[in-house]
């Protein structure tokens, strides 16, 4: 809108100098026009009541006192040429003697003489001085051509130049104050136009899938903003309807992946007990000099592949239910050795650059992920590679304590680094892929993060950092 305004005004601008200097133009053609008319009704008198013979030569001596006359009466400057163009009398008071008697350009009388009415204005600037030159036959009673009447005439634009500027100035002044108005105008206007337009905007902004979102009540609006809200309340209301849908969808799903994960768990050692059994019952003889230790046999296989259900039972618990935090002030350097000290491990190398870095968090879900990230890297690393290292370096960081864990194994590939927290996600031959998840689980809990690199066969690298709480 103001854009348009600046538009508007800058034409307007153009086109009133435009006519400002047009009509300072006809003003001088008319005014120049008027002038020769009444000076060549003057110079008829002179010629009617003359002595003199009307002829070319005798110009000079009929016009010797009255060119002077004639020039104060009109406020004009006269010039007599003759057919040819050479200059006859002037009123100019002195021509310098050096110079040489003015006379018409040879083009200026060309075209002077071609035209019709027998009369030519001339058009020249001298420095800033727009110039007129009219030249028009002076004839005798017979209509005769005697000379040529060449008046000089100098536009003063000193009016309209004034008027112009005056105009201009007013224009600017009343532009300046339109265009504030036009600014507090649309400010008001926008904020009003806009202001239903902010709350549909912030609404969509703080639309999630998975919150409780809230439909827009206006109390007033136009047509096609009602119409905006209604569709936003109404996309609000499928959208809960499919949130709860979806919830109610995954729920079934993760309920049914645990199923069956637990099903594939428990099974594992649910084989071999009942082959366990099946082969005691079939092969028990009491009369046997052995069954004790048969029976024994027997009883461990059993308690062992009991002891695995139960550790499957307990994984899952502690994924579902984390133990309480028991916060203590610790020094993570120190945990952190204390944790590498039940590895046998030749390839496991610590370093840090401080003895002690003191924050506050639970030493046991420390030791936890610690032995989790080590167990995993030693674990990516291939039995036939001769190389093997893992590197664990604790240093402190713009308010955290970092704890990285590198390894040299074979990585982790680009279609498994989206999923490496997933639960019960693991590129491992055995376990339920529950650990990664599980210290993840520990680590936000403390407000910290988790993140890797990882190179496939070169090798990856993981990076917890704990806020220091002091």
């Amino acid at each position: 809108m103001l854009f348009l305004t600046m538009i508007a005004s800058i034409l307007i601008a153009a086109v009133s100098i435009y006519q400002f200097k047009k009509e300072a133009r006809l003003y001088h053609q008319d005014r120049l026009e008027r002038k020769e008319n009444s000076i060549v009704e003057h110079i008829n008198y002179v010629l009617q009541n003359t002595t003199y013979p009307l002829t070319t030569k005798n110009i000079p001596l009929i016009f010797k006192e009255k060119i002077y006359e004639i020039s104060d009466v009109h406020s004009m400057e006269l010039n007599f040429f003759d057919l040819e163009g050479h200059l006859l009398i002037s009123s100019r008071a002195v021509f310098k003697q050096d110079e040489e008697t003015p006379k018409i350009n040879p083009s200026t009388l060309k075209i002077f003489e071609s035209t019709l009415e027998k009369r030519y204005v001339e058009f020249q600037k001298i420095d800033t001085i727009n110039l007129r030159k009219s030249f028009t036959y002076i004839k005798d009673n017979k209509f005769k051509p005697l000379a040529i009447l060449n008046l000089p005439y100098e536009e003063d634009t000193d009016f309209y130049d004034n008027e112009l500027k005056n105009f201009l100035i007013r224009f600017g002044q009343v532009y300046s104050f339109m265009f504030l108005i036009a600014i507090a105008l649309s400010y008001f206007l926008s904020s009003y136009i806009t202001k239903s337009l902010k709350i549909i905007s912030d609404k969509i902004q703080e639309t999630e899938l998975n919150h409780l979102n809230e439909r827009i009540v206006l109390e007033e609006g136009s047509k096609e903003i009602n119409l905006l809200v209604q569709a936003y309340n109404s996309m609000v209301d499928k959208l809960e309807e499919s949130a709860t849908k979806l919830a109610q969808s995954e729920r079934e799903q993760a309920w049914r992946e645990m199923a069956k994960q637990v099903a594939h768990e428990i099974k594992n050692p649910l084989t071999p007990m009942r082959l366990t059994v099946q082969s005691f019952q079939m092969r028990f003889n009491e009369n046997d000099p052995q069954i004790k230790q048969k029976l024994d046999d027997y009883s461990k296989t059993l308690i062992q592949q009991i002891d695995t259900m139960s550790s499957v039972a307990n994984a899952f618990s502690n994924f579902a239910t984390m133990p309480a935090q028991q916060n203590e002030t610790l020094n993570v350097v120190k945990i952190v050795q204390l944790a590498l000290d039940i590895f046998n491990e030749d390839s496991i190398q610590f370093s840090s650059l401080e003895d002690e870095i003191i924050t506050r968090l639970d030493r046991t879900q420390l030791i936890r992920v610690i032995t989790n990230l080590v167990k995993n890297a030693i674990q990516s690393i291939p039995d036939e590679q001769e190389i093997k290292q893992v590197a664990v370096d604790v240093f402190r960081e713009e308010g955290n304590v970092i704890i990285s864990v590198k390894d040299n194994g074979k990585g982790i590939s680009e279609e498994n680094k989206a999923r490496i927290f997933e639960p019960k996600f693991t590129t491992k031959s055995s376990g339920m892929g529950l650990g990664l998840a599980i210290i993840k689980n520990i680590i936000e809990n403390y407000n910290g993060t988790i993140t890797f690199e990882s190179k496939e066969n070169i090798g990856t690298e993981f990076f917890v950092s704990f806020p220091i709480t002091k």
